[in-house]
This record gives structure tokens, C-alpha cells and sequence, in this order.
């Protein structure tokens, strides 16, 4: 006998075996043995535990409150928000679920229910397995430059960080695994208070293309800038930079970390990572023509999709205890509703914040956000001739 048809055989014998009588089971026990030449033993268990009675059986345990329609919803808003931990995820539902409504159509009350009620730390179990799937790895491409290091003071918390325009910048290298020729970066800004982010692409880290960049920038923040901070990178430590922030008429407060400290940028460090490398990851582009590409969807679909629908948390309290350091973060919020609450917006910002807030979706914003990315990888991928 086959193994297709030894199959077909035990599911049928497992029906009339599930459905006989403690005397007729016996009976169908023997003939199945004698048919499949199975050990007895080895044909009970085939016979109880064979898949056909899986709808039958109910779990161990409690029920399963969290079923597939829970998950379904869960699943799409948590890869749409770029894999967030349970912590950051379980804030926003009531923010992204009505633009899930309109993007996926109708979803059960029942099921709404469940979702503001399940907790942080079972969104966490469910999305276990999967996550260490989309981990990354790479490798750090500062070199320190020497200019003017002396007159640029190290940071050392002096700064009002509960007020936005206090910014921290810091570039990530496109450059796969050499540092060698040129190539795509991109150069990261976070401002501290709020968490609002902006991006922008050069070709090589000249000071005059970086300059640039920061000073479009400036113009698309909704505050000012009154404190900028960055590593001891040469495209950073110059006097183009130095003299744009400190020789106008309200200076701004130029610094930069300890050399070899990256703990010192922290907060920028870590947008590095959730910002752009889970997005485009640590492939090489040495095609500048990606450049115009990246920075058109960084000045549209991007800014806005991590501005105004994925939240962080801040580091309000630490405290040693004996051998054991004790930390407390605030409730997640986005950086869109940081700067709502914070009282040195103007209400003219904020009301324009909340128009555009109004006007946006997550899920179109993510759809636009991968078909740009397709192109620019696609671009990436094909032999770039100079002229």
C-alpha cells in the first residue's frame, strides 16, 4: 500500500473509529492493523490523534480570546508601523484604526474590543517568532575630523530638553561592507523633546552638499533650531557649519559628543537604526542618481508616516538601586502628539499640524513609501555609467 493511500485508508477508518462503540472499535482496530501491518499501539495513537479530528479537539488551557480576525487586524497594523515592540504598538490602535477602516473596509465591534484590550506583553508573544527575522547588522563609518574641534564644546545635558528644537545629526553610510569609492548617504536629524525626525540624501559627505541639506531642513521643521549636536565627523566639524549656526543673529548652540562615545548620541543612534537601516537596510548604492529619489521620499510619504504615526518613548527617571538600575519611560506617544502638548508651539503650528494630521493615512502612506523604495532598489541594482 501507498503512503497517499495508506492515508486515505486511516482517514477513513479514523471517522468510523471515532464514531463506533468501545466493542466495535476493537473490531476496527484489528482490520486495521491487519490491512496497514501497524503495531497495535502505534494504530491507536494513529487512529486518535490523526489530523482529520484537529477541528474536535479543544486546546488546553483557557480559551483563546485573541482568535484570527484579532490577529489579522493586529498583524497588518504592526508591519504597516515597521515592527514596533508591544509597548509602542498597543498606544497607537486608536490612531491607526480608523484609517484602517478605511483602507480594509469593516471591521466587527467584537473584535475593536478585543483589540483595546489586549496588553503589551501578549502583542509582544504573539510577534516573538517572527521578529529576529528582520534584525540587521552593520558597521559604524565615522572618522573624526580634527577642525575646530576646540572650539565646539562636548555636550554635557546643558541643553533644555524639554523644549523642541534641540537637534541631534549623525549620517548613515550607504556603502555595503567598503567604505571605498563613493557612494549614497543619508544624514539623520532627531530632535530630542518631541522625537520629530527628518532625513536627507547627499552623494558623498562633502561639507557644502551636508550644509545644504541642513539648511532645507531647518525650513521644514516646525520650530526653530536652537541647539544642534553631532558626532566629530569632518562633514559635521567644519567651518561652514560653525559659522552658519554661531555668526547669526540668535546663535545656536553648536556641539558634539566625545570622540569614540556613541553613547553620547544616543537618541540619534538608535533613528539611525529604526529610521533607516530597517528600511533600507545596509546594501550599497553607488548610483547618484538614487540621491533625488531618496530625498523625494524623504521630504513627503517618509517625514510624515514617522512624524505623525509612529510613536517612541522617553527616559523620564533612572535610578540606581544597590546593584540594579531602575528605569521609567513616559506613556508612547508620536511625535506629532509631543508637540500638541508642548507649550512653546504656537497655536497657528499646531493647527496646521492637526489639518494635515487629518488629511493623511497610514496604510496609503506605507504603500507609497515601498513602491518609491522598489524603484530606487531596482535602480540600485543596475551598473551606473558616469556621462
Amino acid at each position: 500500500m501507498s503512503p497517499k493511500a495508506k492515508k486515505e485508508y486511516t482517514s477513513l477508518m479514523a471517522q468510523r473509529y471515532r464514531n463506533a462503540k468501545k466493542p466495535q472499535k476493537s473490531i476496527i482496530l484489528n482490520e486495521f492493523c491487519k490491512v496497514t501491518g501497524y503495531h497495535r499501539k502505534h494504530a491507536i495513537r494513529k487512529l486518535k490523534r490523526f489530523k482529520f479530528f484537529t477541528r474536535f479537539q479543544q486546546s488546553p488551557g483557557r480559551p483563546r480570546i485573541y482568535n484570527r480576525f484579532v490577529l489579522e487586524v493586529l498583524r497588518k497594523i504592526w508591519l504597516t508601523a515597521n515592527l514596533p515592540c508591544g509597548k509602542r504598538l498597543k498606544p497607537i490602535l486608536d490612531l491607526w484604526l480608523p484609517s484602517y477602516v478605511k483602507t480594509f473596509g469593516y471591521i466587527d465591534p467584537l473584535v475593536v474590543e478585543r483589540l483595546k484590550t489586549i496588553s503589551s506583553a501578549t502583542i509582544d508573544r504573539i510577534f516573538k517568532p517572527v521578529r529576529p527575522k528582520f534584525k540587521k547588522r552593520g558597521f559604524s563609518a565615522t572618522r573624526s575630523g580634527t577642525l575646530l574641534r576646540k572650539q565646539i564644546p562636548i555636550q554635557t545635558n546643558q541643553w533644555d530638553q524639554t523644549r523642541p528644537g534641540f537637534i541631534e545629526s549623525d549620517t548613515v553610510h550607504h556603502c555595503g561592507q567598503s567604505l571605498a569609492g563613493q557612494y549614497v548617504l543619508t544624514v539623520n536629524f532627531d530632535d530630542i523633546a518631541s522625537g520629530w525626525t527628518e532625513q536627507r540624501a547627499v552623494w558623498t559627505k562633502a561639507e557644502g552638499p551636508i550644509l545644504g541639506q541642513i539648511k532645507d531642513v531647518e525650513e521644514s521643521l516646525p520650530f526653530p533650531i536652537l541647539g544642534f549636536d553631532s558626532d566629530n565627523g569632518g562633514e559635521f566639524i567644519n567651518k561652514n557649519l560653525f559659522n552658519y549656526f554661531t555668526k547669526r543673529r540668535v546663535p545656536v548652540q553648536f556641539t558634539r559628543s566625545r570622540a569614540y562615545h556613541t553613547q553620547d548620541n544616543a537618541h540619534i543612534e538608535q533613528k539611525n537604526n529604526t529610521h533607516v537601516r530597517l528600511w533600507l537596510g545596509y546594501d550599497r548604492l553607488t548610483n547618484p542618481l538614487i540621491v533625488p529619489l531618496l530625498n523625494d521620499l524623504y521630504k513627503n510619504e517618509w517625514r510624515l508616516f514617522h512624524n505623525f504615526f509612529c510613536p517612541s518613548v522617553k527616559l523620564i527617571e533612572k535610578k540606581r538601586i544597590d546593584s540594579k538600575i531602575i528605569k521609567r519611560y513616559d506613556k508612547p506617544k508620536t511625535p506629532y502628539q509631543r508637540l500638541l502638548e508642548s507649550p512653546y508651539i504656537k497655536q497657528e503650528t499646531k493647527l496646521t499640524l492637526k489639518e494635515q494630521f487629518a488629511s493623511l493615512n497610514p496604510f496609503e502612506l506605507r504603500s507609497m513609501i515601498e513602491n518609491k523604495l522598489k524603484k530606487i532598489f531596482r535602480l540600485a541594482k543596475k551598473p551606473y555609467k558616469d556621462g
